[in-house]
């Protein structure tokens, strides 16, 4: 997006009735530097007017929760997570992770330990969601997603080189 576009929306954002306005990975490829950047700048635009600024990281890097550290760094207090960073494709920020970093007495582990074990792993399995080497290549790429879930949908997924030319083709 260019950068005029999103100081429009910014702008538009901090004018609104709405509570807070995030910083969103949807191709988790940004790196540390970038969300700095972007947390500052949604900052500028968001505080004066009492909006609170989030983030919401994917994982296609395996950076979701380094990047939700930094965008806490930056001044970001709205977080997302999911439990064992389960969520579509490669997941999110692992709540687990997040809550052991915060280090804040009113959040407990352990129920969230017994439900990674009892349901999300389970639910994993199934679903094959998480971490892998399309995500992470669509993430490199800066690209959606959507390649990844039609080559883990595919027969021959086993041939990543393959899927790898073919979206560095495109």
């Amino acid at each position: 997006m260019p950068e005029r576009e999103l100081n429009e929306g910014l702008e538009l954002l901090a004018g609104s009735e709405t509570l807070a306005v995030y910083v969103v990975d949807s191709f988790g490829a940004l790196y540390s530097e970038q969300v700095h950047y972007l947390v500052r700048k949604y900052l500028h635009y968001c505080k004066a007017s009492g909006k609170e600024v989030g983030i919401h990281a994917h994982n296609n890097l395996q950076l979701g929760y380094a990047n939700t550290i930094e965008a806490i760094i930056e001044g970001a207090n709205m977080l997302d997570a999911t439990m064992a960073g389960l969520g579509r494709g490669a997941g999110n920020c692992p709540m687990e992770l997040l809550i052991g970093f915060l280090h804040n007495p009113k959040y407990n582990l352990r129920p969230v330990l017994h439900c990674v074990q009892n349901h999300v792993e389970p639910m994993r399995e199934k679903l094959r969601w998480g971490f892998d080497l399309p995500y992470m290549l669509t993430g490199l790429l800066n690209q959606h997603p959507r390649a990844a879930i039609k080559f883990k949908a595919a027969e021959g997924k086993q041939d990543i080189v393959h899927f790898y030319d073919n979206i560095v083709e495109e």
